[in-house]
């Protein structure tokens, strides 16, 4: 088995990790730094958010140069010597890859917009104006209801961003920028990295001579955009990884929300490896709404024989225990359900410790599309500053002082704790890594599904009502884990159990 199917992901936001050089952001010294603390909780593979150089209007994601460390965050030393030590450990890292659109500051762009004739001209996407000087579509962007076109007072055109003015898209259509993207990924696969997140993937292939439908002009175009050109693209984005040995890992960030659609980014095992099934960020905490969206993506996807991932949060959405209310109830079910269902996990950093979104004031916020919440630092020790010699670029959420990993770490009854005894029911029964999905049903306000494996039976029932359920019927199998307390007749509410159903006749 590939070692992605196996593995849990652990996602890094890096400014909001860990500070080596106490300057309040986070860099890959202090990533070095809690490696350890990694391989204790028991994660697989470590993914980074944008590393590169950058000028930082949109935190990474606007790329100055794809070959380069940002020295916010180190060096390239720093960043081998972070993935021998990772490497070391069994943890494999992944990067975060920006292809659809660079920084204005990059050099191929500023050559681009030097002049109608710049050998560079055709590797965005220019436009004339349209009627009156109208933008050339009705393409709407990321964060606001702006055109993703601006004007260009030097060369008289439009060119276009999804994100911001200083985002430009870059035209895939075009062989030689193909190539010279292709060639930033050989630069890190030669450098060790394990695999990539691509980013904002359904976006490569454009047609920019249709405009998005009226009724959906509320929405960004970014998850409106699904070009047939890009599934080329990504065949050849599979072809350069394929060429390296190790297994190196393709994840998609598709932003479509209908597992339908995603599934076709998998191809025939020629696409991406992996893509985010985010419509769990979305699913109401309903029984009925979980077992529709597992059964969906379960069936689409088997259809097409590709591997699910389940997503809980990230960096660009509220954390599981922010849209919970606080409910650690909730927190502790859905981390159950996160590292249960067939498929690779992806665990967000700080939902070890049910971290909440911190409460931003207006004179704290940064981040252009208002994900500051989520991204606040992770609270490494109890006493003020909580392992931070400097204030950090962002609040630390509520309650940081008692949700830290120190304050957690030796607390048995804790969400760390909780956490880690989970990762560790995973690697010791591989029917939930690698077995099938059966038996996925409700019973009332019950989820209840089993993971099968060469005659391992691993039964999980999660309770998603505010009352006990009487799930007597179910009983006679050894309880392996509860989110709650130990009953075998009754889940408490919100309570998620993991028991040993092997033994019961099938």
């Amino acid at each position: 088995m590939t070692w992605w199917r196996d593995a849990v992901v652990y996602q890094i936001y890096p400014r909001s990790f860990c500070d080596s050089n106490d300057d309040g952001v986070g860099d890959l010294g202090g990533v070095r730094r809690q490696l350890a603390y990694l391989a204790w909780l028991g994660v697989d593979a470590l993914w980074l958010s944008p590393i590169f150089l950058s000028p930082m209007r949109d935190f990474g994601y606007d790329v100055a140069d794809y070959v380069s460390v940002d020295p916010i965050f180190g060096t390239l030393e720093d960043f081998d010597a972070l993935v021998r030590e990772a490497h070391e450990l069994g943890i494999r890292v992944v990067l975060d890859w920006v292809p659809n659109h660079t920084s204005s500051d990059h050099p191929w762009f500023v050559a681009s917009r030097s002049s109608l004739d710049s050998a560079k001209r055709d590797w965005y996407i220019w436009r004339d104006a349209g009627p009156g000087g109208s933008p050339p579509n009705n393409w709407v962007g990321a964060w606001s209801d702006e055109p993703t076109w601006t004007w260009d007072e030097t060369t008289r055109q439009y060119y276009l961003h999804c994100f911001l003015p200083g985002q430009p898209d870059l035209n895939w259509a075009n062989v030689d920028v193909r190539e010279a993207m292709y060639q930033t990924l050989r630069f890190w696969l030669d450098r060790g990295v394990d695999g990539f997140r691509i980013d904002v993937v359904n976006l490569l292939g454009k047609d920019v001579s249709a405009n998005d439908p009226e009724e959906l002009r509320a929405l960004s175009h970014t998850p409106l955009n699904d070009a047939a050109a890009t599934h080329d693209y990504l065949r050849e984005i599979r072809g350069v990884l394929d060429r390296y040995e190790g297994d190196r890992v393709s994840v998609g960030e598709v932003c479509l929300f209908d597992p339908e659609r995603v599934a076709t980014y998998y191809g025939h095992d020629d696409e991406l490896h992996l893509s985010f099934n985010f419509a769990a960020l979305i699913t109401p905490w309903l029984a009925d709404a979980w077992l529709d969206l597992i059964e969906r993506s379960e069936g689409v996807l088997s259809a097409v024989n590709a591997w699910p991932t389940w997503v809980m949060s990230n960096h660009d959405n509220a954390r599981v225990a922010t849209r919970h209310g606080g409910d650690q109830r909730r927190v502790r079910a859905a981390m159950v359900l996160l590292l249960s269902l067939r498929g690779t996990p992806f665990l967000y950093a700080g939902e070890e410790l049910g971290l909440e979104d911190a409460a931003m004031t207006p004179d704290r916020v940064v981040d252009p599309g208002g994900r500051d919440g989520c991204r606040s630092p992770i609270p490494w020790t109890r006493e003020p500053g909580h392992g931070w010699s400097s204030e950090p670029w962002l609040p630390f959420a509520t309650g940081a002082t008692e949700s830290s990993v120190e304050a957690q770490r030796g607390m048995s009854g804790s969400m760390l704790s909780f956490t880690r005894r989970v990762l560790e029911l995973r690697r010791r029964h591989r029917a939930l890594r690698a077995g099938a999905l059966e038996g996925l049903q409700l019973d009332g306000d019950v989820l209840i599904f089993d993971r099968v494996l060469q005659g391992e039976r691993i039964r999980v029932m999660v309770n998603f009502s505010n009352a006990e359920c009487d799930v007597s019927s179910w009983g006679g199998d050894t309880l392996l884990r509860s989110s709650s307390r130990v009953d075998s007749n009754v889940l408490d509410p919100g309570e998620a159990v993991v028991l040993d159903a092997s033994m019961r006749q099938t």
